[in-house]
């Protein structure tokens, strides 16, 4: 497990970096007692194409890039689940990384305080052959 410190280049200050070992321990033990909620930021099609890492939201950041910084009413509208609560910890990962740095730092713009990165993303967790929940069109995640 690694933490970013803010001061390199390119990195979100307090983020911390999860690998694939982590988030597949974490999908595994679904402890209802930890407040860690996996966050997909690819975008609906993307996810009726390759599945979610299972029990993953999805909040698409590129084309709702605001969802951090609505109402938790619009945002629930917008989804049809309530917006995760600023005192869980938010582990976010897209398809290589790159949207998922973005809305890492995003939430921690918006008040989330815990806020992690799955750097290798959805290459690295099909690539490891990681568990897949399939996305049907139409259905909410939650």
């Amino acid at each position: 497990m690694r933490w970013y410190s803010g001061s390199a280049e390119n990195q979100v200050p307090n983020s911390r970096i999860w690998g694939f070992d982590e988030i597949k321990t974490l999908v595994e033990k679904k402890d209802p007692e930890e407040k860690v909620i996996l966050v997909d930021v690819r975008e609906p099609y993307e996810l009726l194409d390759t599945g979610k890492i299972p029990g993953a939201i999805n909040i698409p950041i590129t084309s709702a890039v605001q969802s951090f910084h609505i109402s938790d009413e619009d945002f629930e509208d917008m989804y049809g689940y309530a917006r995760p609560p600023k005192d869980a910890s938010l582990v976010f990962y897209c398809k290589a990384g790159v949207r998922a740095k973005a809305a890492a730092g995003l939430a921690q713009h918006a008040g989330w305080e815990s806020v992690g990165e799955y750097p290798g993303s959805w290459l690295d967790w099909d690539k490891n052959k990681g568990p897949v929940e399939v996305v049907k069109q139409g259905k909410k995640d939650n």
